[in-house]
């Protein structure tokens, strides 16, 4: 007995002798894994990670290079085709004013630096190239003014200050595009491919001051702007037009803007301080889902004294569209327009005029965009250019068109 008791400590003694041999062998292994350097943060992160795919939009990456400045960019191109064929070309619509020809409508690169409470410093660098920013510059006291070759290549220039008043009051200061309208000089960013009669009949298209914004909350934002005068970077008198531009976030689908610019227009480049012109625009946009949007747009304007008569004259114009999206790739839009310049005041003409405008959309790719437009203008003048000498009363155009857009937000 004493004997199987002895063999039994002596087998017993020897296994703890074995584990404490394994015992030790784990504790050199953990003190070498102690005593070895921790891998790279980097290269821990991609074991773990696999590379993310780069973004498809290179602007993404100059973006950041940049330092929060935002690059955009757009090519703009169409074919134009008008019933009339008019020697001068399409007058009446000079974004597209091309006939049976491929033309270069704008060619666009844009340095823009927003500003807020973090940011307070800012800017906004725009330059065109093409028939849609010659439209914009050829126009005013510009075209005879000593401005250098390259101001007609620039669409908008201004600096930026976000002052801590309230919730932050914007300023800006230099050439900008006016708050009045419903539409842009860009095409990506209107319903149609063409531009309607309000915009290039009875608004500015760009102001040369300073202008302020206030947003007040999420449903009203206010602007006042203390500029040259409409479409002048170098003033024709000594007098100054000023603004204000109200929006109205009235609901999740229904916007107003309201916009009123008042100053001498000195439409003759004369120097004369008058007379005074007052412009009210009312813009009004409504999203009744997904599938359907819609815009309406009203114009007045009136001259104290205009012509040789020194009498007052008024303008008076009204557009309303429809968006219809087949789908996310496809949409139909419509826009139709009535220009009453009983005084020939907008376009040189005592007339009244009618427009009608159907255009297809269709997004072919992820930054490109496909419109084709057809267009009929009506008067109740011969107004319209037929041939080399011929005058109509109503004109038929068709547009086709392409527009590539890179926006740094845009990876499609």
């Amino acid at each position: 007995m004493t004997m199987g008791l002895a063999a039994q400590t002596t087998d017993t003694d020897k296994k703890i002798a074995d584990l404490e041999k394994q015992l030790e062998v784990v504790r050199a292994q953990i003190d070498a894994l102690k005593a070895a350097p921790a891998p790279a943060p980097a290269a821990a992160a991609a074991a773990a990670t696999p590379a993310a795919a780069p973004a498809s939009n290179p602007l993404s990456g100059i973006t950041g290079v940049l330092g929060g400045v935002n690059l955009t960019g757009l090519v703009d191109a169409y074919y134009g085709y008008n019933a009339n064929h008019p020697a001068g070309g399409t007058v009446t619509e000079p974004f597209t004013a091309t006939n049976s020809q491929f033309s270069l409508n704008l060619i666009e690169l844009q340095l823009d630096k927003p500003v807020d409470k973090t940011t307070p410093l800012g800017f906004r660098v725009a330059f065109g190239f093409g028939q849609a920013i010659n439209a914009v510059n050829n126009t005013g006291s510009d075209v005879a003014s000593s401005l250098p070759g390259a101001g007609q290549y620039l669409k908008e220039g201004y600096l930026s200050y976000f002052a801590p008043l309230g919730k932050g009051l914007q300023i800006d200061a230099g050439k900008f595009v006016t708050p009045a309208g419903a539409e842009v000089i860009e095409t990506n960013q209107n319903w149609n491919y063409s531009r309607s009669l309000l915009f290039t009949y009875a608004i500015p298209y760009y102001h040369f001051g300073a202008r302020a914004k206030y947003t007040f909350n999420d449903k009203w934002s206010l602007t006042g702007l203390a500029v040259n005068g409409w479409n002048d970077v170098v003033a024709t008198n000594s007098g100054k037009t000023g603004g204000l531009s109200l929006w109205w976030n009235a609901t999740k689908k229904l916007t107003v803007t309201e916009t009123w610019l008042g100053g001498p227009r000195d439409l003759a480049g004369t120097g004369n301080n008058g007379p005074w012109n007052n412009l009210s625009d009312t813009v009004v946009a409504y999203n009744l889902n997904s599938k359907w949007s819609f815009q309406g747009n009203l114009d007045y304007d009136r001259e104290e004294q205009f012509g040789l008569a020194k009498k007052p004259a008024d303008y008076a114009g009204i557009a309303g569209y429809v968006k219809y999206a087949v789908s996310p790739n496809v949409a139909l839009a419509g826009r139709y327009e009535y220009l009453n310049d009983h005084d020939g005041f907008a376009t040189t003409r005592a007339q009244h005029l009618n427009e009608f405008t159907g255009t297809i959309e269709r997004k072919i790719a992820g930054h490109l965009l496909s419109r084709v437009e057809y267009r009929h203008d009506d008067s109740n003048q011969t107004f319209f250019q037929r041939g080399v000498l011929g005058a109509v009363k109503g004109q038929t155009t068709v547009d086709a068109g392409l527009v590539f857009v890179l926006e740094p937000n845009d990876t499609k």
